[in-house]
């Protein structure tokens, strides 16, 4: 049950370069120059607070590092 004390983790900020995903909608969740804080890192994955002040999980190629 880890992922109920990411909400608290900071490891370091990214921001969105871009929405332009493939298979899914993440425009929804995400803001194109918004800066998100990443609370877990897996190797193709950042979990992130997004739009909806939830932990989420993207492909990292949406974002760059702050």
């Amino acid at each position: 049950m880890l992922h109920k004390t990411w909400h608290d983790n900071h490891i370091k900020d990214v921001e969105v370069v871009h929405t332009n995903a493939k298979k899914f909608k993440v425009s929804d969740m995400l803001t194109i120059g918004k800066t998100y804080p990443v609370v877990n890192e897996t190797e193709e994955y950042l979990f992130i607070i997004d739009d909806s002040n939830k932990v989420g999980g993207y492909f990292k190629e949406y974002f760059k590092e702050v």
